[in-house]
């Protein structure tokens, strides 16, 4: 299914059940005078800012690749540039792949890679391949190319090969690379969450942050989350979420059913 038909048919259902979806971006959050949140959101570039807000908050804004800095990486990545041997090895199985090295893990990367062709090049690139490494590349018949890679070379809307700083054009069909991964974290740091040393939020099993009321799922916080895991994620934060919600709604009742009635509070 095209993503964008999947988007609408999740949006239809929500909608079914009476959620109010707004369009636009959160450009800002902050913790309410009276408790709760308010959250800035921008509809566009010509519309004016309109302040929600809400009780708790969910942050689920993703992750971002970060990709290495070749010519052509940016225009072929998700098309013939590829990252997940699971998700992408099958449709490019029997191919001259490569696999560009520089990034951590990436000899791990090319062994996955392997499994599906028997063509496999690993283009070292920035990073060393060490005699541990280059060992087990040579057992599995994974080619060895040293030197920098300066650009994907591209024909005809397609990857035909990788060429190195040197020269050099190596045919090549389709690569793979390991990017890192940095969180969307801006609402989050804007709130004083906690994060781990590498940057990212900490959180418990359901999505709890140190600030109450702030909640996270998906790849914001979880970089290995799949589309799969992060809307288990969400859903486990959604329980907990309600759970706290109605937690509060008792106390308030009990508050108001002490007042009302002179006993104590």
């Amino acid at each position: 299914m095209p993503p964008a038909d999947l988007l609408a048919a999740g949006r239809a259902e929500v909608t079914g059940y009476g959620t109010e979806l707004v369009r636009g971006t959160v450009t800002g959050v902050r913790a309410a005078d009276g408790g709760g949140f308010e959250l800035t959101v921008s509809p566009g570039p010509d519309a004016r800012e309109s302040v929600v807000s809400a009780r708790h908050v969910l942050v689920t804004t993703g992750m971002r690749d970060v990709l290495p800095d070749v010519l052509g990486v940016r225009e072929r990545w998700g098309r013939d540039l590829l990252h997940c041997p699971y998700c992408h090895g099958h449709e490019v199985r029997d191919q001259p792949l490569g696999v560009l090295g520089g990034t951590p893990d990436a000899v791990a990367h090319a062994l996955l890679v392997r499994q599906w062709s028997g063509d496999v090049v690993y283009f070292a690139h920035t990073g060393p391949v060490t005699p541990t490494e280059r060992e087990q590349l040579e057992a599995r018949a994974v080619d060895i190319v040293e030197g920098e890679v300066a650009a994907l070379v591209v024909t005809g809307d397609a990857i035909t090969g990788v060429r190195l700083t040197d020269g050099r054009t190596v045919p090549r069909t389709a690569v793979f690379v390991r990017p890192s991964f940095a969180p969307n974290s801006d609402l989050l740091d804007t709130l004083g969450c906690r994060t781990h040393d590498n940057g990212w939020v900490v959180a418990d099993q359901v999505g709890r942050t140190s600030v109450p009321g702030v909640w996270v799922a998906g790849n914001a916080a979880n970089p290995r989350a799949q589309v799969i895991t992060a809307a288990g994620e969400g859903s486990a934060a959604a329980i907990a979420i309600n759970a706290d919600l109605v937690e509060e709604d008792v106390r308030t009742a009990v508050r108001h059913l002490r007042a009302s009635s002179g006993r104590p509070s």
